[in-house]
């Protein structure tokens, strides 16, 4: 039997809306994979839409469990992380990687800052220069299309885009480190929604969509980016993780949808949990 492979998950927890840890854990430990964690906070509820929630900073517990993992010799495939909420723990995190990552770690990182064209208010405007150095120590990111200007300090465009300025974009994002970058919420005409990725190793511009869905739902880019880290870590190139997360954050919306979730819940992943393994492998065969 092959060994399992293990991802280490580092974000916040949201007690209610589904986003983050609650949405992380299980989609990557349905695909087989054996996913510790590092709570960076626990919230009431995700910041979206809700007001009046409860924080609780646990950035002083971040290196002490590093360091403890580093005292048991544990060694990961992976190292995911997700919203990251002040430089403090953008730093600890950098230093995370140094600790953890070992000869083979896939380091995978989402720069969850900002949606629809704007920072989100949480942070201070010099906030995607820290982002900026930590993904440049990441193999893959997976920002959307706002975080991906302001990463590059550009002007953001709600699109609909051309291939030539998505390419563009993507080669840009590679310039600062990562071998491979994902963007989400591309478009070309308006009605398809989904990601284009870029594999510097092959040189390969790929693009996944399927038919947009509105209205826009919370916690989608964290089902999309666990999903496309289980898809890698079972075999599947960047464009058949591509595929695969889209395939699976789609099918997640849909349900939401048509059952009628208020969009501030996040999207219900959970009844396509037992399938996303077959998802996973029916990319990856082609």
């Amino acid at each position: 039997m092959q060994k399992q492979k293990r991802v280490a998950a580092i974000h916040d927890i949201s007690c209610f809306g589904r986003c983050s840890l609650t949405v992380a854990l299980p989609i990557l430990s349905a695909a087989g994979i054996d996913t510790p964690v590092i709570p960076t906070a626990v919230l009431s509820t995700h910041t979206g839409g809700f007001e009046g929630y409860t924080y609780r900073d646990l950035t002083q517990d971040i290196l002490p469990v590093v360091k403890h993992w580093q005292s048991l010799n544990l060694s990961f495939d992976a190292i995911y992380t997700g919203f990251l909420g002040s430089f403090e723990q953008v730093e600890l995190i950098s230093e995370a990687f140094d600790r953890l990552k070992g000869e083979n770690a896939l380091i995978v990182v989402d720069p969850v800052m900002a949606d629809d064209g704007k920072l989100y208010a949480l942070f201070p405007p010099n906030f995607p220069e820290g982002l900026r150095k930590l993904c440049a120590k990441a193999d893959v990111i997976v920002p959307n299309l706002t975080e991906a200007a302001l990463l590059l300090d550009e002007p953001y465009s709600a699109g609909p885009h051309t291939k030539e300025e998505i390419g563009r974009i993507l080669r840009s994002l590679h310039a600062l480190g990562p071998e491979k970058v994902v963007v989400t919420g591309v478009s070309f005409d308006g009605k398809q929604l989904g990601a284009a990725s870029f594999d510097a190793k092959t040189g390969d511009v790929a693009y996944a969509s399927a038919p947009r869905i509105e209205p826009m739902y919370h916690g989608t880019g964290d089902v999309f980016a666990s999903a496309l880290v289980a898809a890698l870590l079972q075999g599947c190139t960047l464009a058949q993780a591509c595929e695969a997360a889209v395939r699976f954050t789609v099918d997640s919306i849909a349900r939401s949808k048509e059952s009628g979730t208020d969009n501030r819940f996040g999207v219900n992943f959970e009844e396509g949990l037992a399938g996303l393994r077959g998802i996973i492998e029916n990319a990856r065969l082609g």
